[in-house]
């Protein structure tokens, strides 16, 4: 754990909430009081633990304080009184230092957590910084600035997130049969537009947030272990994986991104590539339909087994598009479908796809189309097109890295083609 307590105590805090939480959360029924007691805990290691050292069991004695906690709110509150009879049969002080005897079922508790923050009275967003916050141990102005919102509006929409699940009495147990496959399909939405998030920043200076993705990946790998026999949940995993392992690739020394086909590869992380084929693998293993991020993850792995971008199978990733956009139909899918045509058929055919689409209203206000119809312009020769696509995309996005790029790509059209581009990755 190292010599250093604050550190010790970030790092566990960081590992061991989710664990804290949806085990505290079981026991009162409450999660608002269930962090307030967590809370607590921590409070109590950032004082002990630099005076009488780090604790062997570190996640244990969080458990252990967090408890006590409950038990002493429990006896001050006349109306819970059955509440304490309860606890103080389940929480005997024998217990309470062995987390493995104290909490059955641990893992099970971090379920409840995931899918109780994805619940379906919440909004998209609410879900995804509620996660963030409960799951991922990220702190309020963590989270605020992963979103860029104020740490005030993020404090806010965290807390209203709370008061909603109090006023709908959200049940803090995994959906059954429908309601399960439901509620499972928005927690990987959520994982996944955390990851996006992270990947390609909506707004702001930065082309990238690491720490969103680094938080999505980690989320991605717990549900896995969580819900083996899901396919779509390893397809989410190997998804992320592959698209986390070009990370160090998508930006220049001096912070400018670089887009897929001039990444060096060579700096692509082979272990999550590994880790990502094996996730890919395990989906398949189930035995069961595949859904869309498995789809996507094979898309993924075919340019990661590309050593060289003309060595990429685009006529295979074409087909795999094409499977996508029939069984799961949406326009970002169809701008990403015109970019595989185009380079498996011509840049034409990519051109009669994203042209199909481009009024669409979701499409609006966002660089997505701009930039792919630049892009297939500029292979197609036609110069002049794309730098005005370019520089319209340009006034379309919100991320100011992405402006530039997309600026620069307009002024390098002319006189000469000089870059390949590739489109965002689908949010």
């Amino acid at each position: 754990m190292g010599s250093d307590p604050q550190a010790a105590v970030t790092a566990v805090w960081r590992h061991q909430s989710a664990r804290l939480i949806g085990g505290l959360t079981r026991m009162t029924r409450d999660l608002a009081l269930a962090e307030d007691l967590a809370q607590d805990a921590l409070v109590a290691a950032l004082t002990q633990w630099p005076r009488e050292g780090v604790p062997s069991n570190a996640g244990a004695w969080l458990m252990a304080v967090a408890k006590r906690r409950a038990i002493d709110h429990f006896r001050r509150e006349d109306t819970a009184r059955r509440g304490t009879e309860t606890l103080g049969h389940d929480l005997e002080e024998a217990d309470l230092l062995n987390l493995a005897d104290a909490v059955d079922h641990i893992e099970d508790d971090v379920l409840r957590l995931i899918f109780l923050t994805c619940h379906p009275a919440l909004p998209p967003e609410s879900r995804a910084a509620l996660t963030l916050r409960l799951v991922g141990g990220l702190s309020t102005p963590e989270i605020a600035n992963g979103f860029l919102v104020q740490d005030k509006t993020m404090g806010q929409r965290i807390s209203r997130a709370k008061s909603t699940l109090a006023k709908v009495r959200a049940d803090f147990e995994v959906p059954r049969g429908a309601e399960r496959g439901e509620r499972l399909t928005d927690v990987m939405a959520v994982i996944y537009l955390i990851f996006n998030e992270g990947y390609a920043a909506t707004a702001g200076d930065h082309w990238m947030r690491p720490k969103l993705c680094r938080e999505a990946l980690r989320l991605s790998r717990l549900l896995a272990a969580l819900v083996p026999d899901e396919p779509e949940v390893h397809g989410l995993q190997a998804l992320l994986e592959i698209q986390a392992s070009r990370t160090r690739a998508r930006r220049a020394r001096d912070g400018e991104p670089v887009l897929l086909e001039a990444q060096n590869r060579r700096r692509w992380d082979q272990l999550l590539i590994r880790r990502g084929f094996a996730a890919l693998d395990r989906a398949e293993a189930t035995g069961r339909a595949v859904g869309p991020y498995v789809l996507q993850a094979a898309i993924a792995a075919c340019h990661a087994r590309a050593r060289r971008p003309e060595d990429t199978d685009w006529v295979r990733i074409a087909e795999l598009y094409d499977v996508v956009g029939e069984a799961y139909p949406s326009p970002v899918v169809e701008v990403n479908r015109a970019v595989a045509h185009g380079r498996a058929f011509g840049a034409d055919a990519g051109l009669a796809i994203v042209d199909a689409v481009s009024g669409d209203p979701s499409l609006t206000g966002t660089a997505l189309v701009g930039g792919v119809r630049g892009d297939l312009l500029e292979r197609r020769g036609d110069h002049e097109a794309a730098a005005a696509a370019f520089r319209e995309a340009a006034e379309q996005t919100r991320n100011e890295a992405e402006r530039q790029l997309l600026l620069r790509r307009a002024t390098r059209c002319l006189p000469e083609r000089v870059e390949i581009g590739w489109p965002r990755p689908t949010r």
